[in-house]
C-alpha cells in the first residue's frame, strides 16, 4: 500500500473513531439569510427566494424540488478574483476555473473576538499577525486564514448586519495585515463571520475595500460569513471550501468544512 492510501486509510479511521471531527463553518441559508443592502446608486442583490415545482403533488408525484433565486454573494459565500475589479483579468479567475487543488488548505485562525466585542470597527493589524505567528508559527503558503470575531452569534439581520446613518460597522482586516497575507505569505485567501470580507466601513478606506482590492487583485480567494470559528484550534485544522462550479461566476454559496481534532 502506497504511503499516500495509507495517510487516506489512517484519515477513515480517525474520522470513525472520533478522533477527527468535521466542523461546519457554513451558515444555513434561507429567505432570513442578511443581504447586504448597497445605498443607491448600487444595484442590489435579492434576498433568498424559492419556488417549489412539485412536492410529491399532481406536478410531480414522487419528487419534491424547487428553483432558487439567490445572489452569488449571498450567505455563507466564495469570492473568486474576478469578483472584484482588480482581479478582472486574473488567469484561474472565475468559478469552473479554478483549479481544485486551491480549495483545500490548512486554517489558519486568528482570535479577535474580545477585541471586536469592545469595538466593532477594530481593524486585525500587521503587528498582530505577526505577534499571532510568534505564538503560533508562521502561515505556511497556501494556508486559509480565518479571523474569529463570533460576529456569526449576532441574532437578526439587523444585528448582523449592523448598519447606522454612517453605514455598517463590523471588524475586517487593516491594509499592512492584508498585504502581508496575500504578498509575503501567498494564503489561499481569507475567511470572516461578517457579511464581506472587508470592515463594514471599507468604503472610506485608500483604496476603498482594500481587503477585496489586494485579495482579488492578487488572485486570492474570500470567505464570507462563516460561524462556528470557535470550533476550531489557532492551527492544526484542515479547511474545504468548494464553491459551485458556475462558467464565469465570480462567487457562489458554498459550504464550508473544517477537518479538526476532536
Amino acid at each position: 500500500m502506497s504511503s499516500n492510501a495509507t495517510v487516506l486509510t489512517q484519515l477513515i479511521e480517525e474520522l470513525e473513531a472520533g478522533t477527527v471531527k468535521v466542523v461546519d463553518l457554513t451558515q444555513p441559508l434561507g429567505p432570513d439569510t442578511p443581504v447586504l443592502d448597497l445605498p443607491p446608486p448600487f444595484s442590489n442583490s435579492p434576498p433568498v427566494s424559492f419556488e417549489t415545482i412539485s412536492h410529491y403533488d399532481d406536478r410531480g408525484p414522487a419528487w419534491y424540488w424547487r428553483t432558487l433565486r439567490m445572489g452569488e454573494h449571498t450567505g455563507t459565500h466564495f469570492d473568486a478574483p474576478v469578483h472584484w475589479i482588480s482581479g478582472r483579468d486574473r488567469s484561474e479567475g472565475t468559478l469552473d476555473t479554478i483549479p481544485p487543488r486551491r480549495l483545500v488548505g490548512p486554517a489558519c485562525v486568528i482570535d479577535i473576538s474580545s477585541e471586536a466585542a469592545a469595538n466593532p470597527d477594530h481593524l486585525l493589524t500587521r503587528d498582530a499577525l505577526l505577534a499571532w505567528e510568534s505564538r503560533h508559527g508562521r502561515i505556511p503558503p497556501n494556508a486559509w486564514v480565518l479571523l474569529r470575531s463570533d460576529w456569526s452569534k449576532r441574532v437578526g439581520a439587523a444585528e448582523f448586519l449592523n448598519c447606522r446613518e454612517d453605514g455598517p460597522h463590523s471588524p475586517g482586516f487593516d491594509r499592512d495585515a492584508t498585504e502581508l497575507l496575500a504578498l509575503e505569505r501567498d494564503v489561499l485567501g481569507v475567511g470572516v463571520e461578517t457579511v464581506g470580507t472587508d470592515a463594514g466601513q471599507a468604503f472610506l478606506f485608500d483604496p476603498p475595500f482594500w481587503t477585496h482590492n489586494i485579495m482579488q487583485g492578487n488572485g486570492k480567494f474570500g470567505l464570507a460569513s462563516l460561524c462556528n470559528l470557535d470550533q476550531l484550534p489557532a492551527t492544526g485544522a484542515v479547511l474545504v471550501a468548494s464553491p459551485l462550479k458556475l462558467v464565469g461566476g465570480s462567487g457562489s454559496p458554498l459550504r464550508v468544512l473544517a477537518l479538526a481534532p476532536a
